[in-house]
């Protein structure tokens, strides 16, 4: 019975020792992972100002593929020498008008095609400048065709760049000129100089 009393406690003991020396040593291990665990870092506002952003862009080409085109009365440019202001006036019945566009001109009718992508916005049968296509490009830009000998295209139609329009013609306008094709830009609601823009790379819209 003696003996029997000083064993139970060293069997307790160890049982004891069996159940707390693994939760002992699971708590250290949850501990030390908890302690190891990276520190997350928000990007900072400088790092995120070096993104840059996706800019869309095309390049603009001419209203015309046949080579042998050339151009026959430039812009009327307010800036430019008075020699060339001068060759960029058409005059129509006693009255002189400054060019707002370009005339294209060549031996043989050519195709007339479109400078971009875009939308037409009106087909019309002119006396004075011919039959006259507009179309509005996905920039906001509009290009117009006029003085030509037939058209190919309709109001509404979505056309791509280098869809043939029509071909060149005459006008009673700039009658002179034989077979030509008027072309202009208006950007921002403004004729403006479509050498300015012609062969050139621009900004289209996001999402275009």
């Amino acid at each position: 019975m003696e003996r029997l009393k000083i064993r139970f406690p060293i069997f307790l003991l160890f049982v004891m020792a069996l159940v707390i020396l693994p939760l002992l040593t699971i708590g250290k291990f949850i501990s030390s992972d908890v302690s190891e665990t990276p520190e997350i870092v928000e990007p900072t506002m400088e790092e995120n100002t070096n993104i840059e952003p996706v800019v869309n862009t095309t390049t603009v080409i001419n209203p015309y593929l046949d080579q042998s085109v050339t151009i026959k009365k430039d812009y009327y440019d307010y800036q430019a020498d008075e020699e060339k202001q001068i060759k960029s006036i058409t005059k129509k019945d006693n009255t002189y008008i400054q060019n707002t566009g370009i005339d294209y001109v060549c031996a043989n009718v050519f195709d007339v095609v479109s400078i971009l992508n875009g939308t037409v916005l009106s087909v019309e049968d002119d006396e004075t400048l011919g039959k006259t296509v507009e179309v509005k490009h996905d920039n906001g830009m509009i290009s117009i065709y006029q003085g030509l000998s037939e058209v190919m295209v309709k109001k509404d139609d979505v056309i791509t760049q280098g869809y043939v329009i029509g071909k060149s013609g005459t006008n009673e306008l700039d009658k002179e000129l034989g077979n030509h094709l008027h072309f202009e830009i208006y950007d921002n609601g403004a004729p403006t100089n479509p050498a300015n823009y012609l062969n050139k790379e621009i900004q289209l819209e996001k999402g275009n």
